[in-house]
């Protein structure tokens, strides 16, 4: 299971530089060149996915195949960093503050996230979505392409900021959209590099 990257993640998104990323695109799976550029090791790979000064006193965790959660490092900062998802074909781990881990473990275990709760993640080695439509999906519908996003941050439990951008099953990776929008769990993507 997946969490978006949406993950997450959010609050003062102000002071950041919005940048072009990657449009979305058929994933392929990883390279040997990919992997390489990508820390296998847990740790390291959850690390990649925030600036270093958060990462560095973060809690890392895990995600059990049955959905419950392992610390692999305890932190001091109120982050929580989880490694890259091998079940998806791109890098995608991802960093979250207080805020947004709740929603994430709404999401996770399918529950109502918290209202008026907004948070930030960070995924700054990108993400790859099986939809942009379904929280829960697997895997694209049949025909689909995977929704791959370039370094990205997510803004979460923002029902008026999710407002005021577009949501769609191809959305422009390159600006910021909706993910999941019309459900429970919509945040904004927004590019940066």
């Amino acid at each position: 299971m997946k969490i978006c990257k949406t993950a997450a993640v959010i609050g003062a998104v102000a002071a950041l530089s919005l940048a072009a990323c990657e449009k979305a695109k058929v994933a392929e799976p990883k390279s040997e060149k990919e992997v390489a550029a990508h820390p296998t090791d847990p740790v390291e790979s959850a690390m990649a996915a925030a600036p270093a000064a958060i990462a560095k006193d973060a809690k890392i965790i895990s995600m059990k195949p049955d959905g419950t959660m392992s610390v692999l490092r305890e932190g001091s900062n109120g982050w929580t960093c989880m490694p890259n998802n091998p079940a998806t074909p791109g890098a995608d781990p991802m960093c979250m503050d207080a805020n947004a881990m709740k929603w994430a473990e709404a999401w996770i275990g399918h529950k109502p996230p918290p209202s008026d709760n907004v948070g930030l993640m960070y995924m700054l080695a990108g993400g790859s979505d099986a939809s942009n439509t379904d929280p829960w999906g697997e895997k694209p519908k049949d025909g689909g392409k995977w929704v791959e996003t370039g370094p990205h941050v997510m803004i979460v439990g923002s029902e008026s900021l999710n407002k005021l951008y577009p949501s769609s099953d191809n959305p422009d990776t390159t600006k910021p959209y909706v993910m999941f929008g019309g459900t429970p769990y919509a945040h904004v993507m927004i590019p940066i590099s």
